[in-house]
């Protein structure tokens, strides 16, 4: 075992405020609905804590992963042997800094920013309702929708790092790209982020919030356990028209299936396994790539020890 008892006895001792559970299931923080437990989940309630953590952590040679909201991450059945870092309710506050711009903490999903925003007539982050990632994984990943991207609206960032510090970057310094940021491949966690948005009447940004919520609603399966759009957008196309090209819509491996209603998500249509995903996400690149030669690159992150 990676994640000793000596190890949590450790972190326990040395920060006797965190929040942390043991053999805490997956499934349960995994829009997935899949995934066996995490030997050990610590939910930080400040950055400083967070940094303390990691510093701990990397001293250690402590295995671990950090997480957002849980909604493109899928788990292995027989769960982490790993500390799972989750940054959740304690840390989603906001805050007005004038000038069009929203402090928040990384905790905080992408929706509920979207409608804080919304409320204080600042536009710029409609693209975001609905989404039920946290800001924190929408910076790692630059996250986006119907042609906005965290990008476009991100002014700077707050992440915590092994060494113990909380350190800042303008969002120019992030490499922002399609679902890529300078964080992905570090152990750096993003714990807040500053927008800078546009002023406008809250019912006018309400009523294109509600037109976007209508459009996710009547072209995605909301309804059943999924981690998103499965595959990044390749160039020169859409993963969801190639795949239904392909012929794949509908088509299931044990409890995982190309969704019926938008062939880009594949879904948990019940019980299905981190090996069904897999395989079916496996058949999916192979079939698309030997029909059109186009090799579809997951937007799903998978864990594994």
């Amino acid at each position: 075992m990676r994640v000793s008892e000596e190890l949590i006895a450790g972190i326990r001792s040395a920060l006797p405020g965190l929040e942390l559970s043991e053999n805490e299931p997956m499934s349960a923080h995994c829009s997935f609905r899949i995934g066996g437990p995490a030997r050990l989940m610590c939910c930080p309630k400040t950055a400083a804590e967070a940094a303390a953590l990691l510093k701990l952590l990397a001293e250690r040679g402590a295995p671990f992963e950090l997480m957002g909201n849980g909604t493109n991450l899928l788990v292995p059945d027989e769960g982490l042997d790993k500390v799972v870092v989750r940054l959740g309710e304690a840390m989603s506050a906001a805050e007005l800094l004038g000038e069009g711009r929203i402090r928040a903490g990384a905790g905080i999903t992408l929706a509920k920013l979207a409608v804080f925003a919304a409320n204080e007539g600042l536009s710029g982050l409609e693209f975001a309702h609905g989404i039920p990632g946290s800001l924190g994984g929408a910076v790692f990943m630059n996250a986006g929708a119907y042609g906005g991207e965290m990008k476009d609206v991100l002014e700077s960032v707050e992440y915590a790092e092994t060494d113990g510090a909380v350190r800042s970057v303008p969002a120019a310094e992030l490499g922002l790209s399609y679902r890529h940021s300078a964080f992905e491949g570090t152990e750096r966690l993003v714990t807040a982020a500053t927008v800078r948005l546009t002023p406008k009447e809250p019912e006018e940004i309400r009523a294109r919030m509600r037109e976007l919520l209508e459009k996710r609603r009547a072209s995605q399966p909301l309804d059943m356990p999924s981690a998103g759009s499965t595959f990044k957008r390749p160039a020169g196309g859409f993963a969801a028209a190639l795949i239904d090209e392909a012929g794949l819509k509908g088509f299931a491996i044990g409890g995982a299936q190309v969704s019926e209603k938008h062939a880009g998500f594949v879904i948990n249509r019940g019980g299905a396994t981190f090996g069904d995903v897999l395989r079916l996400m496996e058949h999916i690149q192979k079939t698309v790539f030997d029909r059109s030669g186009i090799r579809l690159e997951p937007e799903v992150r998978t864990l594994k020890d």
